[in-house]
Protein backbone atom coordinates (compact mmCIF):
# COMPACT_ATOMS: atom_id res chain seq x y z
CA UNK A 1 0.00 0.00 0.00
CA UNK A 2 1.32 3.38 -0.94
CA UNK A 3 2.15 5.96 1.68
CA UNK A 4 1.06 9.50 0.88
CA UNK A 5 2.70 12.63 2.24
CA UNK A 6 0.39 15.17 3.72
CA UNK A 7 0.02 18.27 1.57
CA UNK A 8 -0.27 21.65 3.24
CA UNK A 9 -1.98 24.80 2.09
CA UNK A 10 0.07 27.85 2.80
CA UNK A 11 -0.20 31.59 2.23
CA UNK A 12 -3.28 33.75 1.82
CA UNK A 13 -3.76 32.47 -1.74
CA UNK A 14 -3.88 28.98 -0.23
CA UNK A 15 -2.81 26.90 -3.19
CA UNK A 16 -2.40 23.20 -2.56
CA UNK A 17 1.08 21.77 -2.94
CA UNK A 18 1.09 19.16 -5.65
CA UNK A 19 0.55 15.63 -4.43
CA UNK A 20 3.75 13.56 -4.79
CA UNK A 21 3.78 10.53 -7.05
CA UNK A 22 3.60 7.16 -5.38
CA UNK A 23 6.89 5.47 -4.81
CA UNK A 24 7.59 3.95 -8.23
CA UNK A 25 8.83 0.41 -7.94
CA UNK A 26 10.11 -1.64 -10.81
CA UNK A 27 7.46 -1.74 -13.54
CA UNK A 28 6.23 -5.04 -14.95
CA UNK A 29 4.44 -6.00 -18.11
CA UNK A 30 0.62 -6.25 -18.08
CA UNK A 31 -0.54 -9.69 -17.07
CA UNK A 32 2.43 -10.36 -14.76
CA UNK A 33 1.07 -12.20 -11.74
CA UNK A 34 4.18 -11.63 -9.61
CA UNK A 35 4.06 -9.51 -6.49
CA UNK A 36 5.86 -6.62 -8.18
CA UNK A 37 3.36 -3.77 -8.66
CA UNK A 38 2.81 -2.13 -12.01
CA UNK A 39 3.11 1.65 -11.82
CA UNK A 40 0.48 3.44 -13.89
CA UNK A 41 -0.06 6.98 -15.08
CA UNK A 42 -3.42 8.13 -16.39
CA UNK A 43 -2.27 8.01 -20.01
CA UNK A 44 -0.67 4.58 -19.54
CA UNK A 45 -3.87 3.20 -18.02
CA UNK A 46 -5.93 4.50 -20.94
CA UNK A 47 -3.40 3.10 -23.41
CA UNK A 48 -3.59 -0.39 -21.87
CA UNK A 49 -7.40 -0.24 -21.79
CA UNK A 50 -7.57 0.60 -25.50
CA UNK A 51 -5.30 -2.36 -26.22
CA UNK A 52 -7.07 -4.94 -24.04
CA UNK A 53 -10.71 -3.91 -23.56
CA UNK A 54 -13.14 -6.70 -24.52
CA UNK A 55 -15.77 -4.08 -25.37
CA UNK A 56 -13.47 -2.54 -27.98
CA UNK A 57 -12.54 -5.95 -29.37
CA UNK A 58 -16.24 -6.80 -29.77
CA UNK A 59 -16.93 -3.45 -31.45
CA UNK A 60 -14.11 -4.11 -33.94
CA UNK A 61 -15.64 -7.48 -34.82
CA UNK A 62 -19.04 -5.85 -35.32
CA UNK A 63 -17.38 -3.33 -37.64
CA UNK A 64 -15.91 -6.17 -39.69
CA UNK A 65 -19.33 -7.84 -39.85
CA UNK A 66 -20.88 -4.60 -41.16
CA UNK A 67 -18.13 -4.25 -43.78
CA UNK A 68 -18.61 -7.81 -45.00
CA UNK A 69 -22.40 -7.40 -45.10
CA UNK A 70 -21.96 -4.37 -47.36
CA UNK A 71 -19.53 -6.30 -49.58
CA UNK A 72 -22.04 -9.14 -49.85
CA UNK A 73 -24.63 -6.95 -51.56
CA UNK A 74 -22.01 -5.11 -53.58
CA UNK A 75 -20.77 -8.44 -54.95
CA UNK A 76 -23.98 -8.76 -57.01
CA UNK A 77 -22.55 -6.06 -59.32
CA UNK A 78 -19.29 -7.99 -59.77
CA UNK A 79 -18.68 -11.09 -61.92
CA UNK A 80 -19.98 -14.28 -60.28
CA UNK A 81 -19.00 -17.63 -61.76
CA UNK A 82 -20.40 -20.94 -60.53
CA UNK A 83 -19.59 -24.49 -61.58
CA UNK A 84 -21.70 -27.52 -60.78
CA UNK A 85 -22.50 -31.11 -61.53
CA UNK A 86 -25.05 -33.69 -60.55
CA UNK A 87 -26.88 -36.85 -61.46
CA UNK A 88 -30.54 -37.79 -61.40
CA UNK A 89 -33.23 -40.00 -62.84
CA UNK A 90 -35.56 -38.49 -65.46
CA UNK A 91 -38.85 -39.78 -66.76
CA UNK A 92 -40.36 -37.85 -69.61
CA UNK A 93 -38.93 -34.54 -70.79
CA UNK A 94 -35.52 -34.07 -69.07
CA UNK A 95 -35.40 -31.02 -66.83
CA UNK A 96 -34.24 -29.98 -63.35
CA UNK A 97 -36.40 -28.33 -60.65
CA UNK A 98 -34.99 -24.98 -61.81
CA UNK A 99 -36.22 -25.56 -65.36
CA UNK A 100 -32.81 -26.18 -66.91
CA UNK A 101 -31.72 -29.30 -68.74
CA UNK A 102 -29.91 -31.93 -66.62
CA UNK A 103 -26.15 -31.79 -67.27
CA UNK A 104 -23.02 -33.68 -66.37
CA UNK A 105 -21.18 -30.40 -65.84
CA UNK A 106 -22.27 -26.76 -66.04
CA UNK A 107 -20.86 -23.27 -65.55
CA UNK A 108 -23.05 -20.22 -64.80
CA UNK A 109 -22.04 -16.56 -64.98
CA UNK A 110 -24.11 -13.69 -63.55
CA UNK A 111 -23.46 -9.97 -63.06
CA UNK A 112 -25.89 -7.20 -62.21
CA UNK A 113 -25.38 -4.19 -64.48
CA UNK A 114 -28.35 -1.95 -63.75
CA UNK A 115 -30.49 -2.59 -60.68
CA UNK A 116 -31.13 0.63 -58.79
CA UNK A 117 -33.04 -0.80 -55.78
CA UNK A 118 -30.22 -3.27 -55.19
CA UNK A 119 -27.62 -0.53 -55.71
CA UNK A 120 -29.45 1.68 -53.20
CA UNK A 121 -29.39 -1.19 -50.69
CA UNK A 122 -25.65 -1.64 -51.27
CA UNK A 123 -24.97 2.07 -50.69
CA UNK A 124 -27.13 2.02 -47.56
CA UNK A 125 -25.16 -0.92 -46.17
CA UNK A 126 -21.86 0.77 -47.00
CA UNK A 127 -22.99 3.85 -45.08
CA UNK A 128 -24.13 1.63 -42.21
CA UNK A 129 -20.63 0.16 -42.15
CA UNK A 130 -19.34 3.71 -41.63
CA UNK A 131 -21.89 4.07 -38.84
CA UNK A 132 -20.43 0.98 -37.20
CA UNK A 133 -17.01 2.64 -37.24
CA UNK A 134 -18.60 5.62 -35.50
CA UNK A 135 -19.96 3.22 -32.89
CA UNK A 136 -16.47 1.76 -32.53
CA UNK A 137 -15.14 5.24 -31.79
CA UNK A 138 -17.95 5.79 -29.31
CA UNK A 139 -17.04 2.52 -27.58
CA UNK A 140 -13.42 3.68 -27.36
CA UNK A 141 -14.57 6.93 -25.76
CA UNK A 142 -16.76 5.04 -23.29
CA UNK A 143 -13.85 2.80 -22.28
CA UNK A 144 -11.54 5.81 -21.90
CA UNK A 145 -14.12 7.61 -19.76
CA UNK A 146 -14.68 4.63 -17.48
CA UNK A 147 -10.98 3.88 -17.05
CA UNK A 148 -10.01 7.52 -16.49
CA UNK A 149 -12.80 7.97 -13.93
CA UNK A 150 -11.83 4.77 -12.09
CA UNK A 151 -8.16 5.78 -12.15
CA UNK A 152 -8.82 9.22 -10.70
CA UNK A 153 -11.15 7.78 -8.07
CA UNK A 154 -8.47 5.25 -7.13
CA UNK A 155 -6.00 8.10 -6.64
CA UNK A 156 -8.53 9.87 -4.42
CA UNK A 157 -9.26 6.65 -2.49
CA UNK A 158 -5.58 6.09 -1.69
CA UNK A 159 -5.19 9.62 -0.35
CA UNK A 160 -8.50 9.52 1.52
CA UNK A 161 -7.55 6.21 3.16
CA UNK A 162 -4.32 7.74 4.43
CA UNK A 163 -6.30 10.68 5.86
CA UNK A 164 -8.79 8.37 7.57
CA UNK A 165 -5.99 6.43 9.22
CA UNK A 166 -4.70 9.72 10.60
CA UNK A 167 -8.24 10.49 11.75
CA UNK A 168 -8.30 7.18 13.56
CA UNK A 169 -5.09 8.07 15.42
CA UNK A 170 -6.58 11.41 16.47
CA UNK A 171 -9.88 9.78 17.48
CA UNK A 172 -8.04 7.24 19.65
CA UNK A 173 -6.10 10.02 21.38
CA UNK A 174 -9.36 11.86 22.06
CA UNK A 175 -10.87 8.70 23.58
CA UNK A 176 -7.82 8.24 25.82
CA UNK A 177 -7.83 11.86 27.01
CA UNK A 178 -11.60 11.85 27.59
CA UNK A 179 -11.45 8.58 29.57
CA UNK A 180 -8.62 9.97 31.66
CA UNK A 181 -10.56 13.17 32.39
CA UNK A 182 -13.64 11.12 33.29
CA UNK A 183 -11.56 9.13 35.77
CA UNK A 184 -10.45 12.41 37.28
CA UNK A 185 -14.04 13.60 37.50
CA UNK A 186 -13.78 16.31 34.86
CA UNK A 187 -15.95 14.68 32.15
CA UNK A 188 -19.32 12.96 32.07
CA UNK A 189 -19.64 9.38 30.70
CA UNK A 190 -21.58 10.75 27.73
CA UNK A 191 -18.44 12.54 26.51
CA UNK A 192 -16.56 9.23 26.50
CA UNK A 193 -19.37 7.62 24.51
CA UNK A 194 -19.27 10.48 21.98
CA UNK A 195 -15.52 10.06 21.55
CA UNK A 196 -15.89 6.29 21.13
CA UNK A 197 -18.65 6.83 18.57
CA UNK A 198 -16.41 9.14 16.56
CA UNK A 199 -13.66 6.53 16.56
CA UNK A 200 -16.09 3.78 15.51
CA UNK A 201 -17.41 5.92 12.66
CA UNK A 202 -13.89 6.50 11.39
CA UNK A 203 -13.17 2.75 11.50
CA UNK A 204 -16.39 2.09 9.58
CA UNK A 205 -15.43 4.60 6.89
CA UNK A 206 -11.96 3.02 6.59
CA UNK A 207 -13.51 -0.40 5.97
CA UNK A 208 -15.92 1.05 3.40
CA UNK A 209 -13.14 2.87 1.60
CA UNK A 210 -10.91 -0.22 1.57
CA UNK A 211 -13.78 -2.12 -0.05
CA UNK A 212 -14.24 0.58 -2.68
CA UNK A 213 -10.50 0.66 -3.35
CA UNK A 214 -10.54 -3.10 -3.96
CA UNK A 215 -13.50 -2.75 -6.37
CA UNK A 216 -11.67 -0.09 -8.35
CA UNK A 217 -8.50 -2.16 -8.59
CA UNK A 218 -10.45 -5.23 -9.78
CA UNK A 219 -12.22 -3.11 -12.41
CA UNK A 220 -8.95 -1.61 -13.67
CA UNK A 221 -7.26 -5.03 -13.85
CA UNK A 222 -10.11 -6.33 -16.00
CA UNK A 223 -10.11 -3.30 -18.29
CA UNK A 224 -6.32 -3.12 -18.62
CA UNK A 225 -5.76 -6.85 -19.18
CA UNK A 226 -3.76 -7.35 -15.97
CA UNK A 227 -3.52 -10.56 -13.97
CA UNK A 228 -6.23 -10.97 -11.28
CA UNK A 229 -3.80 -10.44 -8.39
CA UNK A 230 -1.51 -7.91 -10.07
CA UNK A 231 -0.71 -5.08 -7.60
CA UNK A 232 -1.40 -1.59 -8.97
CA UNK A 233 0.22 1.71 -8.07
CA UNK A 234 -1.18 4.99 -9.38
CA UNK A 235 0.24 8.48 -9.50
CA UNK A 236 -1.67 11.56 -8.38
CA UNK A 237 -2.21 13.91 -11.31
CA UNK A 238 -4.63 16.43 -12.72
CA UNK A 239 -6.20 16.20 -16.15
CA UNK A 240 -4.01 17.67 -18.93
CA UNK A 241 -4.33 21.37 -19.59
CA UNK A 242 -6.02 20.65 -22.93
CA UNK A 243 -9.10 19.73 -20.91
CA UNK A 244 -9.74 23.44 -20.37
CA UNK A 245 -11.89 24.73 -23.21
CA UNK A 246 -14.34 27.54 -23.74
CA UNK A 247 -17.99 26.53 -23.89
CA UNK A 248 -18.56 28.02 -27.37
CA UNK A 249 -15.52 26.18 -28.73
CA UNK A 250 -16.74 22.90 -27.27
CA UNK A 251 -20.16 23.30 -28.89
CA UNK A 252 -18.48 23.81 -32.27
CA UNK A 253 -16.23 20.81 -31.66
CA UNK A 254 -19.23 18.68 -30.66
CA UNK A 255 -20.90 19.49 -34.00
CA UNK A 256 -17.91 17.93 -35.77
CA UNK A 257 -16.77 15.18 -33.41
CA UNK A 258 -19.64 13.98 -31.21
CA UNK A 259 -20.17 10.23 -31.95
CA UNK A 260 -23.95 10.35 -31.39
CA UNK A 261 -24.29 13.24 -33.83
CA UNK A 262 -22.02 11.55 -36.39
CA UNK A 263 -24.12 8.39 -36.05
CA UNK A 264 -27.37 10.30 -36.69
CA UNK A 265 -25.90 12.13 -39.70
CA UNK A 266 -24.61 8.91 -41.24
CA UNK A 267 -27.97 7.23 -40.65
CA UNK A 268 -29.72 10.00 -42.61
CA UNK A 269 -27.32 9.55 -45.54
CA UNK A 270 -27.90 5.79 -45.51
CA UNK A 271 -31.69 6.24 -45.61
CA UNK A 272 -31.34 8.77 -48.46
CA UNK A 273 -29.38 6.26 -50.53
CA UNK A 274 -32.05 3.64 -49.93
CA UNK A 275 -34.90 6.00 -50.89
CA UNK A 276 -33.16 7.06 -54.13
CA UNK A 277 -32.63 3.43 -55.04
CA UNK A 278 -36.25 2.47 -54.35
CA UNK A 279 -37.57 5.42 -56.41
CA UNK A 280 -35.44 4.26 -59.33
CA UNK A 281 -37.04 0.85 -59.02
CA UNK A 282 -39.46 2.04 -61.71
CA UNK A 283 -36.59 1.79 -64.20
CA UNK A 284 -35.68 -1.46 -65.99
CA UNK A 285 -33.12 -3.85 -64.52
CA UNK A 286 -30.35 -5.40 -66.60
CA UNK A 287 -28.27 -8.46 -65.73
CA UNK A 288 -25.55 -10.26 -67.69
CA UNK A 289 -26.09 -14.04 -67.78
CA UNK A 290 -24.36 -16.96 -69.46
CA UNK A 291 -24.53 -20.73 -69.09
CA UNK A 292 -22.39 -23.59 -70.36
CA UNK A 293 -23.69 -27.18 -70.04
CA UNK A 294 -22.20 -30.57 -70.86
CA UNK A 295 -25.11 -32.94 -71.55
CA UNK A 296 -25.34 -36.74 -71.80
CA UNK A 297 -27.63 -38.94 -73.94
CA UNK A 298 -28.65 -41.14 -71.01
CA UNK A 299 -31.11 -38.44 -69.93
CA UNK A 300 -33.35 -39.41 -72.91
CA UNK A 301 -32.81 -36.19 -74.87
CA UNK A 302 -33.03 -38.06 -78.18
CA UNK A 303 -36.52 -39.30 -77.31
CA UNK A 304 -37.94 -35.78 -77.10
CA UNK A 305 -35.67 -33.57 -79.27
CA UNK A 306 -34.78 -33.84 -82.99
CA UNK A 307 -31.12 -33.00 -82.44
CA UNK A 308 -28.69 -33.60 -79.56
CA UNK A 309 -25.25 -32.09 -78.85
CA UNK A 310 -22.96 -32.51 -75.88
CA UNK A 311 -21.64 -28.94 -75.51
CA UNK A 312 -24.11 -26.10 -75.10
CA UNK A 313 -23.43 -22.41 -74.42
CA UNK A 314 -25.82 -19.49 -73.94
CA UNK A 315 -24.98 -15.85 -73.20
CA UNK A 316 -27.00 -12.66 -73.14
CA UNK A 317 -28.75 -10.12 -70.96
CA UNK A 318 -31.78 -10.44 -68.76
CA UNK A 319 -33.86 -7.25 -68.89
CA UNK A 320 -37.01 -6.68 -66.86
CA UNK A 321 -39.38 -3.73 -67.31
CA UNK A 322 -41.57 -3.00 -64.26
CA UNK A 323 -45.03 -2.27 -65.70
CA UNK A 324 -47.00 -2.54 -62.48
CA UNK A 325 -45.23 -3.27 -59.19
CA UNK A 326 -47.01 -2.96 -55.86
CA UNK A 327 -43.77 -3.93 -54.16
CA UNK A 328 -41.98 -0.89 -55.61
CA UNK A 329 -44.60 1.53 -54.27
CA UNK A 330 -44.51 -0.13 -50.83
CA UNK A 331 -40.71 -0.06 -50.79
CA UNK A 332 -40.64 3.66 -51.64
CA UNK A 333 -43.15 4.45 -48.89
CA UNK A 334 -41.14 2.44 -46.34
CA UNK A 335 -37.84 4.08 -47.35
CA UNK A 336 -39.45 7.55 -47.11
CA UNK A 337 -40.80 6.81 -43.63
CA UNK A 338 -37.39 5.58 -42.47
CA UNK A 339 -35.74 8.71 -43.87
CA UNK A 340 -38.26 11.00 -42.14
CA UNK A 341 -37.60 9.24 -38.83
CA UNK A 342 -33.82 9.53 -39.32
CA UNK A 343 -34.09 13.29 -40.02
CA UNK A 344 -36.18 13.86 -36.91
CA UNK A 345 -33.66 11.85 -34.87
CA UNK A 346 -30.81 13.96 -36.32
CA UNK A 347 -32.52 17.23 -35.38
CA UNK A 348 -33.22 15.90 -31.89
CA UNK A 349 -29.63 14.71 -31.49
CA UNK A 350 -28.26 18.12 -32.51
CA UNK A 351 -30.39 19.79 -29.83
CA UNK A 352 -29.39 17.20 -27.23
CA UNK A 353 -25.68 17.54 -27.98
CA UNK A 354 -25.80 21.34 -27.85
CA UNK A 355 -27.82 21.30 -24.62
CA UNK A 356 -25.55 18.60 -23.20
CA UNK A 357 -22.41 20.65 -23.82
CA UNK A 358 -23.97 23.71 -22.16
CA UNK A 359 -25.21 21.67 -19.20
CA UNK A 360 -21.88 19.94 -18.67
CA UNK A 361 -20.05 23.26 -19.06
CA UNK A 362 -22.17 24.66 -16.22
CA UNK A 363 -21.42 21.58 -14.13
CA UNK A 364 -17.70 22.17 -14.61
CA UNK A 365 -18.13 25.79 -13.48
CA UNK A 366 -20.15 24.68 -10.46
CA UNK A 367 -17.52 22.06 -9.65
CA UNK A 368 -14.83 24.74 -9.90
CA UNK A 369 -16.73 26.87 -7.39
CA UNK A 370 -17.25 23.90 -5.05
CA UNK A 371 -13.56 23.06 -5.25
CA UNK A 372 -12.61 26.65 -4.34
CA UNK A 373 -14.97 26.59 -1.35
CA UNK A 374 -13.51 23.27 -0.16
CA UNK A 375 -10.02 24.67 -0.69
CA UNK A 376 -10.69 27.72 1.49
CA UNK A 377 -12.39 25.63 4.18
CA UNK A 378 -9.34 23.36 4.25
CA UNK A 379 -7.03 26.36 4.51
CA UNK A 380 -9.10 27.72 7.39
CA UNK A 381 -8.99 24.35 9.20
CA UNK A 382 -5.21 24.17 8.78
CA UNK A 383 -4.80 27.66 10.15
CA UNK A 384 -6.98 26.68 13.11
CA UNK A 385 -4.72 23.70 13.80
CA UNK A 386 -1.68 25.96 13.73
CA UNK A 387 -3.30 28.36 16.22
CA UNK A 388 -4.26 25.55 18.60
CA UNK A 389 -0.80 24.00 18.38
CA UNK A 390 0.70 27.34 19.40
CA UNK A 391 -1.79 27.65 22.27
CA UNK A 392 -1.06 24.07 23.33
CA UNK A 393 2.64 24.89 23.47
CA UNK A 394 1.78 27.87 25.68
CA UNK A 395 -0.49 25.79 27.90
CA UNK A 396 -3.64 27.62 26.74
CA UNK A 397 -5.22 24.61 24.97
CA UNK A 398 -5.38 20.92 25.77
CA UNK A 399 -4.46 17.91 23.64
CA UNK A 400 -8.10 17.01 23.00
CA UNK A 401 -8.77 20.38 21.39
CA UNK A 402 -5.75 19.96 19.12
CA UNK A 403 -6.79 16.46 18.06
CA UNK A 404 -10.33 17.60 17.41
CA UNK A 405 -8.96 20.36 15.20
CA UNK A 406 -6.91 17.77 13.33
CA UNK A 407 -10.03 15.67 12.89
CA UNK A 408 -11.76 18.68 11.39
CA UNK A 409 -8.76 19.34 9.15
CA UNK A 410 -8.87 15.75 7.86
CA UNK A 411 -12.59 16.07 7.17
CA UNK A 412 -11.94 19.21 5.18
CA UNK A 413 -9.22 17.33 3.30
CA UNK A 414 -11.75 14.62 2.47
CA UNK A 415 -14.21 17.26 1.26
CA UNK A 416 -11.51 18.85 -0.89
CA UNK A 417 -10.58 15.50 -2.45
CA UNK A 418 -14.26 14.83 -3.22
CA UNK A 419 -14.71 18.28 -4.77
CA UNK A 420 -11.59 17.85 -6.89
CA UNK A 421 -12.74 14.43 -8.08
CA UNK A 422 -16.22 15.77 -8.91
CA UNK A 423 -14.61 18.48 -11.02
CA UNK A 424 -12.48 15.92 -12.86
CA UNK A 425 -15.57 13.82 -13.54
CA UNK A 426 -17.43 16.84 -14.90
CA UNK A 427 -14.48 17.68 -17.15
CA UNK A 428 -14.34 14.15 -18.55
CA UNK A 429 -18.09 14.10 -19.25
CA UNK A 430 -17.86 17.46 -21.00
CA UNK A 431 -14.93 16.36 -23.15
CA UNK A 432 -16.70 13.15 -24.13
CA UNK A 433 -19.82 15.06 -25.20
CA UNK A 434 -17.64 17.42 -27.25
CA UNK A 435 -15.77 14.52 -28.85
CA UNK A 436 -12.43 15.70 -27.41
CA UNK A 437 -11.75 12.95 -24.87
CA UNK A 438 -9.26 11.05 -27.01
CA UNK A 439 -7.29 14.23 -27.72
CA UNK A 440 -6.80 14.81 -23.98
CA UNK A 441 -6.16 11.25 -22.76
CA UNK A 442 -4.04 9.90 -25.64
Amino acid sequence: MTTWKRCLLCGIAGTMASMPALMAQESVQPGDSSGTPIVLTLRRAVELALQNSKDIQLARIQTRVADQSANLTKSEFLPNLYAGSGAGYTYGIPETPGGRAPSIFNVTYTEQVFNEPLRGLAKEQQEQAKVQRVLLEDTRNTVMLRVATAYLELVKAHHALDLLRKEKESAEKIVEVTQQRQGEGFELPVEVTKAQLTRAQVVQRILQLEGRLDELEVFLRNQLGLAPEQPIEVTAEELPGAAEQQGANLIAMASENNPSLAFAQSDVRAKEFRLIGEKRGKLPTLELVSVYSLLAKFNNYTDFFNKFQYNNFNAGVNVQFPIFSSKTRASIALAQANLDAAKINLASTKNQVSAGVRQKSRKVQEADAAKEVAHLELQLAQQNVSVLQSQFGEGKANLRDVERARLDENEKWMAYLDANFQRQQAQLELLRTAGQLDKVLQ
